[in-house]
């Protein structure tokens, strides 16, 4: 018994080294949100699997910004997702996304940022990068109109005071 108790904690450690998951916490509002750019940090790309959930409005011509990082600062930043001509963001839909900013470690915080009258409906949005492992931000809730909305697990730093 003991040894098969010990092979399924093995076996937990090895799936949860591969991949990290942020279930636990509720998106939430940042009163304030400053994006920060550094033009000598190293580039690195990323790759983004932003899902839409089956209970979304069946298309959005909503812009839809994102930014994300980690707890020193490094910062990535994209101005503009959507592309209402590709039928980006359909409902039950699945948006890869490549694209470049500052090399970061452990991603631990992800922000969107939704302007405009359709509604949004995220259900995830995974990242993967070159220096971290893949994690998963998990929303399932309407976006708000005009304000920064996500999940902040830096243990403190940037955005401690920026919270509601």
């Amino acid at each position: 018994m003991v040894k098969l108790f010990s092979c399924l904690l093995f076996l937990l450690f090895l799936a949860s080294a591969q991949a990290r998951s942020v279930a636990s916490t509720q998106p939430h509002q940042l009163k304030y949100f400053e994006i920060r750019t550094n033009p000598k940090a190293k580039r690195c790309s990323y790759t983004l699997t932003i899902k839409t959930s089956c209970s979304s409005t069946s298309y959005t011509r909503d812009k839809v910004s994102l930014a994300f990082g980690d707890a020193y600062g490094n910062e990535v930043y994209a101005p503009r997702l959507d592309d209402p001509s590709s039928r980006t963001f359909e409902r039950c839909s699945t948006d890869t996304f490549q694209i470049k900013g500052p090399c970061t470690y452990e991603i631990c915080y992800l922000y969107l940022l939704r302007t405009g009258s359709d509604g949004w409906k995220p259900e995830s949005v995974k990242i993967y990068g070159p220096n971290t492992r893949a994690i998963t931000f998990y929303y399932n809730t309407f976006l708000p109109n005009g304000v920064w909305y996500g999940f902040n697990h830096c243990g403190g730093g940037r955005f401690t005071s920026a919270v509601m």
